[in-house]
């Protein structure tokens, strides 16, 4: 079992995954684990701390031990034992070498005709196939250290078919001295023949005031003490209570990055919640127009958040997402018709699947308000 050890040093891991870390044993590490969980809880973090200290070459009881060879080369992104797979929205979250920050620093050039182009090009999401690829089949190859190789892949679930078929057959027949860190956000999207041949750990979202406490440190400490209680407590209920989607949000709107894509989706989001305030009054194609470009997944979770909400305050409980709408919420709970309610719910979970895919956003949206303003209707 994955309990009760005491060979990993304590590293910045916020409390409410240190019970998960303690219970992590380095020396009966199964080849394969799957950390599930809410995106925003710190799986990202956790696993990245994880991975050095099953790399690290200390001899020490406590690992990472941050002074070996390993721990620096890990810390400099460039251990050659450490794979990491994900798509190029996370990239910038993973250790970095000086070349690569060097390589993200902003570059003066001229301004051309190409410049509009390039500055609307849209990083990845999925994870790219000739990379997945070329890092399972590279497995064959024994480790550059003669200790563990460790491969990071995060979000599982935005692998490929065929990439996902490729990870499978390692899995399978795991190559010496290799340990998969699979990371999903979506548990249901993850092939259920993956899922069977890892160790399943849940990682835990943290109640509210454990989540704020935690994240009024690390927001006063990123700004320079500046902080909007307020602002903080409204979007930490509107991330459903995800202590680093509301982190990033917060640094972004620091720095003043209105390109920020998590920025961007916020915004969207709020956007989004003012059409659904309306009720039967919403304008469905004005709304679609103005948030079509936003990322999809986003969009879906808080119109999600907004019927469980509706639906809360209809069975006589109160609004867990977005509180300051409960006047709101109430009113439209009394004009609902549930069983169109329900329905609509049951699309939204249906259109989540397809949330990653080419399709027109804006076609979609429109749908979605119009059966949304449907069920406030007769």
């Amino acid at each position: 079992m994955l309990i009760s050890s005491t060979d990993i040093a304590a590293p910045s891991i916020p409390p409410w995954l240190e019970p998960l870390w303690n219970s992590v044993d380095l020396q009966n590490f199964p080849h394969a684990v799957l950390v599930h969980g809410q995106s925003g809880i710190g799986k990202f973090e956790f696993a990245i701390e994880l991975a050095k200290a099953l790399l690290c070459e200390s001899t020490a009881t406590s690992k990472p031990c941050n002074a070996c060879e390993a721990c620096h080369w890990f810390d400099s992104g460039n251990h050659p034992d450490f794979i990491a797979l994900a798509p190029e929205t996370h990239q910038k979250r993973l250790p970095k070498s000086d070349l690569d920050l060097d390589a993200e620093a902003p570059k003066k050039k001229t301004a051309s005709a190409d410049d509009e182009e390039a500055s609307d090009k849209k990083e990845k999401k999925n994870i790219a196939i000739e990379d997945a690829r070329k890092a399972i089949e590279g497995l064959s190859i024994g480790t550059h250290r003669g200790g563990n190789r460790v491969i990071l892949i995060y979000p599982l679930e935005s692998l490929r078919p065929d990439s996902a078929n490729t990870l499978l057959k390692s899995l399978e027949e795991p190559p010496a001295q290799t340990i998969f860190l699979l990371l999903a956000d979506r548990l249901e999207r993850v092939l259920p023949t993956i899922r069977s041949r890892c160790r399943l750990i849940a990682a835990p979202r943290p109640d509210r005031e454990t989540g704020l406490s935690w994240l009024r440190d690390r927001v006063s400490k990123a700004t320079g003490g500046k902080l909007n209680e307020d602002e903080l407590q409204t979007i930490y209920d509107e991330q459903g209570g995800a202590p680093f989607s509301v982190f990033n949000s917060l640094l972004a709107r620091y720095h003043q990055d209105d390109k920020d894509e998590l920025s961007i989706a916020i915004q969207a989001s709020r956007i989004l919640l003012q059409g659904l305030s309306q009720g039967s009054r919403i304008n469905s194609l004005e709304l679609a127009e103005k948030i079509h470009k936003s990322p999809m997944g986003p969009l879906l979770t808080s119109a999600q958040r907004w019927v469980a909400d509706l639906l809360a305050v209809i069975e006589g409980g109160n609004a867990r997402y977005f509180p300051k709408h409960q006047p709101g919420i109430l009113t439209l709970s009394k004009q609902a018709r549930l069983a169109k309610l329900l329905r609509f719910w049951k699309l939204l979970t249906i259109t989540r699947r397809h949330e990653n895919h080419p399709l027109a956003n804006r076609v979609q949206l429109e749908a979605l308000l119009s059966q949304y303003q449907q069920i406030f209707e007769d």
